[in-house]
């Protein structure tokens, strides 16, 4: 159906369809100038020693396994309300994902207790998901890192310049990993980014994203080398000229476009701050975000079930969804270590994503909030 409100909306205009046509007309389309300008960009607005472009944020969490030398019968701990991609990075490299559970309504980042306990001599990383752009409590993370050896991994899909104590998200652990699907702050259609502060990583992520080669098409091109050797087992996981043009675009965008979004998180708990039956996460966060979705859960007293909610607000032309499944209660997971999740499940099953984008006007916010207020009783 159409929607009058749909859940996200584009931020583009005549400057992205301009940079296409002009990667067009350069005849270089692939992996080349605007690729290295996008990864460029990213190390001086991230403050970030290394950027590496992608296909996806899934590609980027695959390698982010295998520059770590996450192997086979390994564990990596990671949160089991995010996007199933997470997940099966850990499993593309034959290790298995144990999952954590929630902090709790107010914030559905992964509990640095629930790491601590589920940590075994098996254990070797952790990948933390900044949900909706908000930071997990990275300093006690990276404290049971250090004290159990573990390398920790940034799923920072939601949260393009995202904050915590002054650093931006995806830079703080050992790996970060951006996604630019086409929902996402930063939209491309599809791609993705890895960053790192380690020289030995980018370079090792550079060789496998382009099949071990030594060199890339538009290095021979260039005349900088007339051959390659194939010296590692690796991906065609390469960003094209295309996407990273629009790339470039939106980064130059996303400032000014997550101040408007902040200001429609503010409507959001203006409008809903008096509501007993809905409970808004992350409120009185402290570091500025990226706000990429705005959940809501609703308390056990609401009458109707949640579904039957989405079904109303549908009707009235208002777009939801749900931000996530939980990764553990999909069938392929279903036999992964899942105990101690009851936090994710009860906000699953009471959990909806309402309309987030920075073109979302007061008035909107205000109807949105309206028809919440009269089917969540």
């Amino acid at each position: 159906m159409d929607y009058n409100i749909p859940l996200f909306d584009l931020n583009y205009d005549e400057q992205e369809e301009k940079a296409v046509v002009d990667v067009l007309q350069s005849k270089w389309i692939s992996t080349g100038p605007r690729s290295s300008e996008l990864e460029d960009m990213f190390c001086d607005y991230f403050n970030v020693g290394h950027a590496v472009s992608l296909t996806n944020c899934t590609v980027a969490l695959h390698l982010a396994m295998e520059v770590l030398n996450i192997q086979k019968g390994n564990e990596v701990i990671c949160p089991s309300l995010t996007f199933v991609a997470t997940a099966n990075a850990i499993k593309y490299v034959g290790a298995i994902p144990v999952f954590a559970d929630v902090k709790g309504e107010d914030d559905l980042t992964i509990d640095p207790e629930q790491i601590r306990k589920l940590i075994t001599e098996n254990t070797k990383a952790i990948i933390v998901m900044h949900y909706a752009g908000f930071s997990c409590e990275m300093d006690e993370i990276l404290a049971i890192a250090e004290e159990h050896n573990l390398k920790v991994i940034e799923d920072a899909c939601h949260g393009p310049l995202s904050e915590y104590k002054g650093k931006k998200l995806g830079t703080i652990g050992d790996v970060g990993c951006f996604s630019f699907f086409s929902n996402k702050n930063l939209s491309t259609g599809e791609g993705g980014m890895l960053l790192t502060n380690n020289p030995d990583l980018a370079e090792k992520a550079k060789l496998l994203r382009s099949h071990g080669m030594t060199t890339m098409s538009y290095n021979r091109a260039k005349g900088h080398s007339t051959s390659y050797d194939v010296v590692a087992l690796g991906y065609n996981y390469r960003m094209d000229d295309i996407r990273a043009s629009l790339g470039i675009v939106q980064l130059k965008k996303l400032r000014a476009d997550l101040e408007k979004r902040k200001k429609v998180r503010f409507a959001y708990e203006r409008e809903l701050k008096s509501v007993k039956n809905i409970t808004v996460p992350f409120k009185n966060h402290p570091y500025f975000s990226s706000n990429y979705i705005f959940p809501v859960i609703l308390t056990k007293e609401v009458e109707k079930n949640r579904d039957e909610i989405r079904n109303l607000l549908h009707k009235s032309g208002i777009q939801t969804s749900i931000h996530y499944p939980p990764v553990h209660l999909f069938d392929i997971y279903y036999d992964e270590k899942d105990e101690g999740l009851s936090k994710t499940e009860s906000v699953y099953n009471r959990l909806i994503t309402l309309p987030m984008y920075g073109n979302l006007s007061e008035e909107q916010v205000e109807y949105i909030c309206k028809k919440l207020k009269e089917y969540a009783v």
